[in-house]
């Protein structure tokens, strides 16, 4: 990676593409980056490709110890090399990249990421198989990842992966490539291609700098979330902690570096049910900011939201509610955050909801109100938060009873929604199935059934016929037709048909697949079909047994 020099090819900008080559020094390689050129013209926009920490986000300050400059020496380093220009023309590809998806031109980022892909399969063809060539190929699967080509970024890893494995660790960029390579495979749910990536580079990085260095954060972070994302929290939490202990050997128990892994840690421990050592973690982020920014500080308001998150899943609702109003009133007098803010719009929402749990649904009804009313000020009632804070509204008047309410609110919903996105668009089977709720609890059955139909129809074609939106719209509509008397047939298949759907999102021995059973049970009986009575009922009794056991 020493000693290139650049040309550019102007013969081929006639075609419109320039061929940037790097020809190093010694005359052993030569790596081809294509820049699609319009009206002949190469432009070159910068933006950063192998920034590895500079997007950890840590705390948004420019404070002292900020650990993008810890983490990052490592690159900086290999910035002053004499490979600079190479890793430069690799940024400004990337750059050129999503410079065009930012401003709409999907169609040329996809063109100068097929002109470079056929240049790097040219290069490997004639038996280029380094790490330059590895290094194109990273940062095109970076590009097919910023255009929403999933498929071919699996399609380039695996051509890089190939590159990868024979080349030596003592490789420059090879860190940055494998950084790259374990999140893109996490990306697109190759959880254990994206850990044996990140596994090389702690390998590589605990060689080089020892097991405690901060090189380690980054890949570490990235790990712990592939644990997390393929069902293996027990280890993510594992490395969470090491790298916590990592930032407070170098920075201190009250190091603003800490906020991003134990907020990472506080959310999966939460999902894992260990609420108390969620909301210990989250405590310290909330103490962290308000002493490094004063407890009147925006950071401070969304650390609190995380806490009343934690003591929510603890079951502590009135310390929630204490802290989601708190972190509102501060959020609000933060500068920089505007009434319509969506960070308050959430904050509102989780509110709104918390008090309607503990009973409090005029407080919360009131929260609402706000985010109806700031929407439609700010955003208009096109904007697809109107529709939602309108169909919230309206559940929040059916907890209450108050269903001719909520029944106009939900004919506001989807008169827009028709207007916006169409009948057939399958968003709008939300509003549509709760207003058939609706209409039921009004006994306005007939319409309330042609309603659940309708729905029943969108969300088989968008989301297949054994999806969970489906069976949502079965349960509704048997219960319609069972008041209206409807045929026993046709609701029996319409249960078993739900069983099968609730067995496969709840498991066979949820709460819902056992009231189905009950109901196939019973239809059967009235029906006389007593042959087939006896495996269902055989297994509710089962069921009904092992609940006994489980809950004296």
């Amino acid at each position: 990676m020493s000693g290139f020099s650049i040309s550019i090819h102007l013969n081929l900008l006639q075609k419109g593409i320039a061929s940037v080559s790097l020809h190093p020094a010694n005359g052993k390689c030569n790596v081809k980056l294509r820049v699609v050129a319009k009206r002949a013209f190469v432009r070159c926009l910068v933006c950063r490709c192998y920034a590895t920490t500079k997007s950890l986000q840590v705390g948004g300050s420019t404070h002292k110890n900020q650990v993008s400059s810890v983490v990052g020496s490592s690159d900086e380093s290999q910035r002053k090399s004499s490979g600079d220009d190479f890793e430069m023309k690799l940024e400004e590809l990337l750059s050129e990249i999503k410079s065009m998806i930012r401003m709409g031109n999907k169609g040329d980022a996809i063109d100068l990421l097929e002109a470079n892909y056929e240049a790097v399969k040219e290069q490997m063809d004639a038996g280029g198989k380094t790490v330059e060539e590895a290094a194109i190929l990273d940062v095109i699967a970076l590009g097919y990842m910023a255009v929403g080509d999933f498929k071919m970024v699996d399609s380039v890893l695996n051509m890089l992966n190939g590159i990868v494995h024979d080349l030596r660790d003592d490789q420059p960029l090879l860190e940055a490539i494998l950084t790259h390579m374990g999140s893109m495979y996490s990306a697109i749910g190759s959880f254990e291609n994206s850990m044996l990536s990140y596994k090389r580079v702690l390998e590589i990085i605990e060689r080089n700098h020892g097991s405690n260095s901060t090189y380690l954060v980054l890949p570490l972070l990235g790990m712990a979330k592939s644990y997390g994302c393929a069902g293996r929290a027990s280890k993510a939490i594992e490395i969470y902690h090491r790298t916590i202990s990592i930032f407070e050997s170098y920075f201190g128990a009250e190091s603003n570096e800490l906020v991003v892994p134990l907020n990472a840690l506080g959310n999966i421990l939460i999902e894992e049910g260990k609420a108390e050592d969620a909301e210990c973690a989250f405590m310290r982020v909330v103490e962290i900011y308000t002493k490094l920014y004063g407890k009147d500080d925006k950071r401070v308001g969304i650390a609190m939201c995380s806490l009343a998150n934690a003591k929510c899943a603890k079951g502590d609702a009135e310390s929630a509610i204490k802290l989601y109003s708190n972190a509102l009133q501060v959020l609000e007098h933060s500068d920089g955050i505007n009434l319509d803010d969506s960070l308050l719009e959430k904050t509102r929402v989780d509110l709104a909801e918390l008090l309607h749990v503990v009973g409090r649904e005029k407080e919360g009804r009131k929260l609402l109100e706000e985010c109806l009313m700031i929407t439609k000020k700010y955003k208009g009632e096109e904007d697809p938060t109107f529709v939602t804070h309108l169909t919230n509204l309206a559940t929040s008047y059916s907890r209450s009873k108050n269903y001719v309410e909520a029944e106009r609110l939900l004919r506001s919903s989807l008169q827009i929604m028709k207007r916006t996105v169409g009948p057939d668009d399958p968003s709008i089977t939300f509003a549509m199935l709760q207003l058939a709720v609706t209409l039921y609890n009004l006994k306005q059955d007939e319409e309330a059934e042609q309603l659940a139909l309708e729905v029943l129809r969108v969300r088989e074609k968008a989301f297949g016929k054994a999806s969970m939106p489906v069976g949502e719209a079965l349960d509704c509509l048997i219960s319609i037709q069972k008041r209206k008397g409807g045929d026993d047939g046709e609701i029996l298949e319409l249960l078993k048909r739900n069983l099968s759907i609730q067995e496969k999102a709840f498991g066979h021995e949820s709460e819902q697949v056992v009231g189905t059973l009950k109901k196939i049970v019973f239809y059967m009986d009235k029906l006389g079909i007593k042959d087939q009575k006896f495996p269902f009922q055989r297994r509710l009794s089962l069921l009904r047994n092992k609940v006994l056991v489980n809950y004296p």
